[in-house]
């Protein structure tokens, strides 16, 4: 069984005789003094699927109240989770309690036997939830400080309420936490508009569960993500909302003035899209096929075809897709705009007339996933013909 991944957000008990001071311990603790000390791992829990933790108040060697906080599937191979927190009562080495779960309401009974061997710990016995029980037999626990546990608890959803550039984040990319009790009607409020919501930020998992916060991430036009961060902001049950890291890498990302590229206070996009496409046909030596726009998103599909060397008598196409996204180089207005191009994605296939034979792309030898397919100096090239600046990793700014 594999061991665990455990966290917990603070626990609420039952009354304030069973409250958990939540302080920095002294390296060292007094003995018979009062501390706090967390179990993050008890191995086999709904076959090693469970994310649970416990946690002890302890008067010297003695346990004198405990929670135990357990987050798992609702169905064996689900991503939807659900969670109890229980208070154990303690009897000598027999911790015991019930509660139900958060989501399905179902009953749950904890009976283990705690016992101590050596500097670590064995758990014994059952946890039982509606109908299904699991077996507890677990050894080989060691426990955290309360300083310790609270270090393992540091996370970051990476959301730049208002960020200076967007050099360390990405304009299209945009993240929103809210609480779960205001998550669906949040989501609701999404249908109909030019956004697209990352699939897997639906998932409630067990840091979210615990928070009662989710962080929803999606991709914005850049000219509309300020209008939208601002709207997000003011719904009931929003905590945060900005931007966060998406699909602009630096490297691949010049910076010019933006005076020849607006039409208006907006980015002139169709002429942007010609100068690219061809300034791309040249360094790819390949003809475009195809340029267009996605209202969700803001970026550019740019499709070029070129004959393949890999067999020239075949007469095989190569297709080489590249996406592009422009932005002002920080929220709202700016003198500046700064362009992104993606690395190129290439296939080959059997356009001609006639029958056609049917290739399949393999990676035979590629064991390290490959470099992209060179894009023959591009992002030079545009920098040249933008009269952009590049970025300097080495400086953390634009040359």
């Amino acid at each position: 069984m594999r061991a665990l991944l455990l966290c917990l957000f603070g626990l609420i008990t039952a009354s304030s005789d069973l409250a958990f001071a939540q302080m920095k311990l002294p390296s060292k603790t007094a003995p018979g003094a009062t501390e706090t000390r967390y179990f993050t791992s008890i191995d086999g829990l709904m076959e090693g699927n469970a994310d649970a933790v416990l946690k002890e108040t302890r008067q010297g060697k003695n346990v004198t109240a405990a929670v135990l906080d357990v987050c798992y599937p609702m169905e064996k191979g689900s991503d939807r989770k659900d969670r109890f927190v229980v208070n154990l009562a303690v009897n000598g080495q027999n911790l015991s309690g019930t509660t139900q779960s958060l989501n399905d309401k179902s009953p749950v009974t904890v009976k283990l036997v705690r016992k101590p061997t050596g500097d670590s710990f064995e758990f014994r016995g059952q946890i039982t939830i509606g109908q299904a029980v699991t077996e507890v037999a677990s050894s080989d626990n060691t426990d955290l400080s309360e300083r310790e546990f609270q270090e393992t608890q540091t996370t970051d959803d990476g959301i730049t309420p208002a960020p200076k550039d967007f050099t360390e984040v990405s304009p299209e990319s945009v993240g929103v936490r809210v609480k779960l009790d205001a998550a669906l009607e949040f989501l609701k409020g999404l249908k109909g508009q030019v956004v697209e919501v990352g699939l897997s930020s639906l998932s409630v998992n067990c840091d979210a569960l615990r928070a009662g916060e989710q962080t929803i991430n999606l991709t914005v036009d850049p000219e509309q993500a300020s209008a939208f961060v601002a709207k997000a902001k003011a719904t009931p049950g929003v905590v945060a909302a900005g931007w966060t890291t998406g699909s602009v890498e630096m490297d691949r990302t010049i910076h010019f003035a933006a005076a020849d590229w607006l039409t208006g206070d907006k980015i002139n996009k169709d002429k942007i899209a010609s100068v690219i496409s061809g300034v791309l046909s040249k360094t790819l030596a390949a003809k475009p096929s195809e340029a267009s726009w996605n209202a969700n998103t803001g970026k550019l599909k740019l499709t070029f075809k070129r004959p393949s060397q890999i067999y020239p008598a075949l007469g095989l196409t190569e297709t080489i897709e590249m996406s592009a996204l422009v932005s002002t180089d920080k929220p709202g207005t700016s003198d500046k705009l700064m362009l992104w191009v993606s690395s190129p994605v290439v296939s080959t296939a059997d356009e001609g007339s006639g029958p056609k034979l049917n290739l399949s792309e393999d990676s035979v030898g590629d064991e390290e996933g490959g470099e992209p397919p060179d894009d023959n100096g591009s992002i030079e090239a545009l920098a040249k013909e933008f009269k952009a600046q590049r970025w300097d990793a080495d400086k953390s700014a634009w040359k």
